[in-house]
């Protein structure tokens, strides 16, 4: 797609409240290059730019000048149906992901048939030194390998991990928050013995205690693990 064409159009669907509140939850953006498209819009143009076969030269223009094309961009590799295709793309797109949002809405279906492959690639992310790669990484083994596939290697991976990065660690916590929730009594000693940093640990707890997922005994017991900072 021509890039003053799809500017023009995203233009038309600028949600300008929409713009403010994305600027306010997504700090690392420069406010300046949020448009203010919703997501819905964004998926339905990278539906259409995929249907039509017409997202390769976009994928090439790195980086973009708008949130909205790395959302878009985010949103096309998301629906890639070849698996090599999508990998390569990933891997080119990932260096230049510079936002949460960006970072945890990028999630290609076509992983779910190739967890093996997509195994070999987390391990390594999460040793990048780029904050949204680590971030994708430690969110990827998450979102597929916390139900059937899951092996108590996993989150002895992510416990390793150490970070000065805000995004690198929230996800961290999110990912043992999750666990708790899908994996409690292997996930539990973690907690116990605060593997994790202390701000971390107690992010991990809070995620757990605010999660519907998790009874009310297991948070009492939890709340009660707390690292005193």
């Amino acid at each position: 797609m021509n890039k003053s064409k799809l500017y023009r159009k995203m233009y038309e669907l600028q949600d300008l409240k929409y713009r403010d509140m994305q600027i306010k939850i997504i700090p690392t953006v420069e406010p300046e290059s949020v448009i203010g498209v919703r997501t819905p819009e964004l998926r339905a143009m990278a539906k259409e730019l995929l249907k039509a076969g017409e997202y390769k030269d976009f994928l090439e223009d790195l980086p973009h000048k708008y949130f909205e094309e790395n959302q878009l961009h985010a949103f096309i590799i998301s629906g890639i149906k070849d698996l090599r295709e999508c990998m390569e793309e990933l891997e080119k797109f990932l260096p230049y992901v510079d936002n949460w949002a960006t970072c945890d809405q990028m999630s290609p279906k076509i992983f779910k048939k190739h967890r093996e492959v997509l195994f070999a690639h987390i391990k390594e992310w999460i040793r990048s030194d780029k904050t949204y790669t680590v971030r994708f990484g430690v969110g990827m083994l998450m979102e597929h390998f916390l139900d059937d596939d899951y092996d108590p290697k996993y989150p002895e991976m992510i416990a390793g991990l150490r970070s000065a990065e805000y995004y690198v660690n929230m996800m961290i916590a999110w990912y043992f928050a999750t666990a708790l929730a899908k994996q409690y009594e292997s996930i539990l000693p973690y907690i116990e013995q605060k593997r994790l940093d202390d701000w971390t640990h107690n992010k991990a707890i809070q995620k757990s205690l605010e999660s519907r997922r998790i009874g009310d005994e297991q948070k009492l017991y939890l709340k009660s693990l707390k690292a005193v900072r």
